[in-house]
This record gives C-alpha cells, sequence and structure tokens, in this order.
C-alpha cells in the first residue's frame, strides 16, 4: 500500500532533530525517498518544507528501503552533506533497526558475518549471500518473543505469561525486556500464514503455523550493504514479518515490513557527545510488538 505525497504539514511534524547542520526526520513506511524511474510520490518531492530559512531544502545524507520505516537524516547545505556522508561510509554512525521476524533465534544475542553479493542483473539492488560477495556483519541482540504454543496459552481473562521462567507478566505496560535488558515473552493463539509474495521461500515440510512464533530484534548494521539487515536475518532462518522478497510477506496489503530505523547516533563534534535520536515505532508494527512484550514506550 503506498501513501500520497507528503503535505508539509505532514513533512514538519515528523522532524525529530534539527540543528545547523542537519535534521532527522522519522520516515513513513510506503514511500521511497527519492523519486523513481515510474515517477510518483517521493519524500525528496516534499524537502523544501524543511528549509527553515536557508535557501536550499536539505538533501539525503543515506538512505531508506522504501518499506523501512524511522530516522532519516538530511543534510542542511553541502559542507555538512559531505561531513555526513564521511561518517556514514566510515561506519561512525551508529544505527539500531526494530524488526519483527518469523520464528527466530534459540540464542538471545548473537553476530551475523554473511557476505553479500547481487541476486542477478535483472534484479538490481537485489542481493543474496555470496561467498565472493561483500562483507556484511550484523550484530543482533532479542528485545522479546511470542510462542504460538496452545498448551502454554493462559486462561481466558489472565495476563500472559512470560516463559516458564520468568513469572512477571508482559505486553502492554509490563517494560519486560525493554528497559533492564531481559528479554519479553508471550504466548498468542495460531494465526494463519500470510499469502507468500513474490520472492518468498518456504522451508521444505514447513508447517502453516511456524510464522506465528515471533522475535522481536534489535539490529545493528555494523555494514551498510543493501537490504543486509532482510537479507541476513532470511538466510538466518527468521525472515522479516512482511518482507516480499526475502521473506514470506505478500506482494500487497497486511502484513507490511516490520523493520524500523529506531534509533540513530551521530558524532557531528569532538568536543560534544553525539547527537542521539529516537524515532517512534510506526503503527503498522504495533500489534505484533505487543505480541513480543512490548509496553508502547
Amino acid at each position: 500500500m503506498d501513501i500520497n505525497q507528503p503535505t508539509d504539514e505532514e513533512m514538519l511534524a515528523r522532524v525529530l532533530h534539527r540543528d545547523g547542520l542537519m535534521l532527522v526526520i522519522d520516515k513513513p513506511a510506503g514511500i521511497p525517498v527519492h523519486k523513481g524511474p515510474k515517477g510518483g510520490p517521493n519524500l525528496e518531492a516534499s524537502f523544501d518544507a524543511l528549509r527553515f530559512g536557508l535557501p536550499r531544502p536539505p538533501v539525503l545524507a543515506h538512505r531508506l528501503d522504501k518499506e523501512t520505516s524511522g530516522c532519516l537524516v538530511l543534510g542542511r547545505h553541502r559542507k555538512a552533506t559531505a561531513s555526513l556522508g564521511l561518517l556514514f561510509k566510515h561506519g561512525k554512525i551508529s544505527k539500531t533497526y526494530w524488526a519483527v521476524v518469523e520464528g527466530g533465534p534459540d540464542a538471545d544475542e548473537g553476530v551475523i558475518e554473511l557476505p553479500l553479493g547481487k541476486l542477478n542483473a535483472e534484479r538490481g539492488w537485489w542481493q543474496k549471500p555470496d561467498p565472493n560477495g561483500q562483507p556484511a556483519v550484523t550484530k543482533w541482540r532479542v528485545l522479546g518473543r511470542s510462542y504460538a504454543s496452545p498448551a502454554a496459552n493462559p486462561s481466558p481473562g489472565s495476563p500472559p505469561t512470560c516463559g516458564i521462567n520468568s513469572p512477571p507478566p508482559c505486553g502492554e505496560g509490563s517494560g519486560v525486556g525493554v528497559h533492564n535488558g531481559g528479554v519479553a515473552r508471550s504466548y498468542l493463539p495460531p494465526q494463519p500464514s500470510p499469502t507468500r509474495g513474490e520472492g518468498a521461500q518456504e522451508a521444505a515440510g514447513e508447517s502453516e503455523t511456524s510464522s506465528t512464533k515471533l522475535t522481536w530484534l534489535a539490529m545493528e548494521p555494523v555494514t551498510g550493504r543493501t537490504h543486509q539487515l532482510r537479507v541476513h536475518s532470511a538466510a538466518s532462518g527468521w525472515p522479516i514479518v512482511g518482507d516480499n522478497i526475502y521473506g514470506n510477506g505478500p506482494r500487497f496489503g497486511e502484513p507490511r515490513l516490520h523493520l524500523h530505523a529506531r534509533e540513530i547516533s551521530i558524532p557531528l563534534s569532538k568536543n560534544k557527545p553525539p547527537v542521539h535520536v529516537v524515532a517512534p515505532a510506526p503503527v503498522h508494527m504495533h500489534e505484533r510488538l505487543r505480541m513480543c512484550g512490548w509496553n508502547g514506550a
């Protein structure tokens, strides 16, 4: 589902940070950051609303996929954009993404080191694991889990439990696994798998209810390859919910891609602490995040 060209008011409402060098905005899911060959709505076309008195609109310092939401950095003038570009190029800017994945890792944290290369010439930017490709490294950490286990479902009207060894209830307002570094766990009834989309792959013998187990991850791309988090997740056996290229998401409609650029830290000055910006979770991810123990913060 695409969205309309953002109005000036909508763009202003999405500014998360502003200083003399840069802006950080909360990119909505479903709109590309720049104009494609087929035209259509794009964020750049609305950047004029973000001049804030400068003679020229800001420009992109990096990019996010069309379906990815969250922190997007813009340079406010040429020198600032060049400086930001160098920080991104040399890995000085730290980024943390939130993802909800189907299934999930057994461990609570880890590192994926898997080189990536282009899938083929026809698919342009689509990627695949390639031992001869560019190095790609992703750190990940589990923030919460949700299990489809009928035997573990609580009785009607009682709060969900948080796993065998975790007595506190999880879900909205609990904060379990959010602020103290623990892992939230909850249980939900089985639900049908989404319609498979183009590029979707299903493991041999995989049951239709296997995708009802969800995991909420914090993912940090140490490198910045195209579609890195999406390919690394899928190659690990737990594709991101709604991914219609590397996972099981539908070509159109819900669920949308559950990948959100949650936090970014930018060291603009050697004499000042990095600028740290947090983007609120998008509405389309709320339901599954709550299933995994998110408290709404």
